[in-house]
């Protein structure tokens, strides 16, 4: 019999990121910037979101934005007119943003005169959920449309978020989406998880979420 070694490849990759990560949120909590990775679906409603998120917030924090994305600078040009600070970062067709490349992100769009951070993560509910990003709070946005068993399809991504927002919940009575199951396909995988619906285009629920955010923040950077 030849003998030979095996390699577990994607746990020493994820080894590596977890320490970088662990070493980008140890410098963030000493700046006292607060960043938060925000994942989900393609059009599920992320950039909108966050642009009424940009708008509730910036009377009281200094926000920066870093638009993570395979190619093109749509929604770098669309956070820019919010007047946040914006980056646009290509990931040379990764699916997800790691730790090396959000720090190299921080790096080059400069923290110094930031309070908050959002990392608009690529767009999919898989490679995503298995990076830490070095990130305070992991957000994620599932719209109505989407379904509610995507915890059922999808649970490591229901499974490491600290908040769940129902987006496009304007539309939910015309694709019959059942809050309640959603609440029940959640529950085993994130008891804890606090769920928001909400609506993008007319800010109802908005209330809730930006209340949950701004605890988050200020228990961060005491």
């Amino acid at each position: 019999m030849v003998n030979f070694t095996v390699t577990e490849v994607k746990e020493r990759v994820l080894a590596d990121n977890d320490a970088v990560a662990a070493s980008v949120r140890e410098e963030l909590k000493e700046k006292k910037v607060f960043l938060i990775n925000l994942m989900a679906s393609p059009g599920a409603g992320k950039t909108t979101t966050l642009v009424r998120t940009i708008k509730a917030l910036q009377r009281e924090y200094r926000i920066g934005v870093m638009e993570a994305d395979v190619d093109s600078v749509v929604d770098a040009n669309t956070i820019a007119q919010t007047g946040a600070k914006v980056i646009q970062l290509h990931t040379g067709g990764s699916c997800h943003m790691d730790a090396d490349m959000t720090k190299r992100g921080l790096d080059a769009m400069g923290i110094e005169d930031l309070d908050v951070v959002f990392l608009e993560n690529v767009g999919n509910l898989v490679c995503p959920a298995e990076f830490d990003v070095g990130a305070a709070k992991k957000v994620m946005i599932l719209s109505v449309p989407e379904g509610h068993d995507k915890p059922l399809k999808y649970p490591l991504m229901f499974t490491v978020s600290d908040c769940l927002l129902i987006n496009k919940i304007d539309a939910a009575p015309v694709f019959h989406f059942d809050m309640d199951q959603l609440k029940e396909n959640v529950k085993p995988l994130n008891p804890s998880m606090p769920i928001i619906p909400l609506s993008s285009l007319t800010g109802e629920g908005f209330d809730a979420w930006i209340t949950w955010l701004k605890k988050e923040i200020q228990t961060w950077q005491k």
